[in-house]
């Protein structure tokens, strides 16, 4: 038991070296996925923020969590186009002629979501910082915004495997993500839900994006959170176990 829980670590620890060699070698990705969340948080706020009202003296720190939101949402794409193409090369056949997990070339990819979000999460916020972002927060603050992140990032990317698993060409693998990058505009992201039309406010307060900023929002400004960040972590943690469930009866059937 124990020297097979070792050999499935060491698997996917070399599948995971394998998804990071690639995009070592095109740092471009990375890039895209930063430039989009950039450019939105240059225009709100140097350029649009002077016309928003949200009741707060530094915009960018308004800003902040849903364009952090949106950069993972940007960067998942990718996890399932990669997932797309070895599908497409046949390498998940080629690795399952091996000695090794079944399921490992698949986590392989799920923790190379992490790190490479975690990588752009990490540009966004120094550049944000440079744009005058501050916070007062303490570790513990921070070390829950992080979990917040980190579980909305395998959230969606358990989404873009079944994706990427399904997906009958390129295109439709990366496609999905276009709605989740910009439902943070219908959300408490850029302006507070009061100022929408009733419709759309009804929406907006009853969709995953506006608990988590929400939440995200509070932790950051050391702001009484109530009870948005049970909502903020059911959200994630259901979106994650619904999509893990069909990725991998996906992945079982097509692979």
């Amino acid at each position: 038991m124990e020297t097979a829980k070792n050999h499935f670590i060491t698997d996917i620890s070399v599948m995971l070296g394998r998804s990071m060699r690639h995009i070592f070698r095109s740092l471009d990705t990375i890039i895209t996925v930063c430039i989009t969340p950039i450019a939105m948080m240059l225009l709100f706020v140097y350029v649009l923020g002077g016309a928003i009202q949200t009741g707060t003296d530094n915009y960018v720190n308004y800003l902040l969590p849903g364009i952090l939101l949106m950069a993972i949402a940007s960067g998942i794409a990718y996890t399932s186009y990669r997932l797309f193409m070895d599908k497409q090369r046949g390498i998940f056949e080629r690795f399952h002629t091996m000695p090794i997990s079944r399921s490992a070339l698949l986590w392989g990819h799920v923790l190379t979501s992490l790190v490479s979000n975690a990588i752009s999460l990490i540009v966004i916020i120094l550049v944000a910082l440079i744009m005058g972002f501050r916070s007062s927060a303490g570790i513990l603050p921070w070390l829950a915004v992080i979990g917040i992140l980190v579980l909305f990032t395998l959230a969606l990317t358990w989404v873009a495997a079944i994706a990427g698993l399904s997906a009958k060409t390129i295109e439709g693998a990366s496609a999905f993500s276009y709605p989740l990058i910009f439902l943070p505009f219908i959300s408490s992201a850029f302006v507070p839900t009061e100022s929408m039309p009733t419709v759309v406010r009804v929406f907006a307060e009853n969709q995953p994006v506006t608990s988590i900023v929400n939440a995200i929002r509070a932790l950051l400004a050391e702001q009484p959170v109530g009870n948005e960040i049970w909502i903020a972590l059911a959200w994630c943690v259901g979106i994650m176990i619904v999509s893990y469930f069909f990725a991998m009866r996906v992945y079982k059937k097509r692979v």
